[in-house]
């Protein structure tokens, strides 16, 4: 075999092993779960208040109403403004947490910057649902750093 050939046979295959590592890190609960609050706040942060309840977790619409959540979302969401900006601060897996339901979460922490407020913490709640699907079961905002 040549030198080009082996050249080419390695780069190829260093190339399938970074993909196969990228993949792997993607499906750990955390960045899925960061994905999934994402797609959530983008819902919310379009003023669907109604629609982010359809998309949570069972518990979640167990534990308020829709009209109960997009009545609190008017109330203290609003006010704040448009989001600015969003940065992620951190996430972290819990499975089976002491004074909570069983079950596998992820909570994930947002540095956000809001048209009327700045900054604020956005905490996001995650548990995987039976369907095999990362959903928010609880939302909270306070002042930031």
């Amino acid at each position: 075999m040549n030198r080009w050939v082996r050249t080419t046979m390695l780069s190829i295959a260093l190339v399938t092993l970074a993909a196969a590592v990228a993949a792997s890190g993607e499906d750990k609960p955390e960045v899925v779960a960061e994905k999934a609050s994402q797609s959530w706040l983008a819902v919310v942060d379009a003023g669907k208040y109604g629609e982010s309840w359809d998309q949570a977790a069972q518990s979640f619409k167990k534990a308020v109403t829709q009209d109960k959540w997009i009545g609190a979302l008017k109330q203290v969401r609003e006010p704040l403004g448009k989001a600015v900006s969003r940065k992620l601060k951190g996430t972290e897996y819990l499975e089976n947490p002491p004074n909570g339901p069983a079950g596998k979460y992820v909570i994930v922490q947002y540095d956000t910057n809001f048209e009327n407020k700045k900054p604020t913490i956005e905490t996001v709640s995650l548990t995987l649902e039976s369907d095999g699907h990362w959903r928010v079961a609880g939302y909270f905002i306070k002042p930031g750093e």
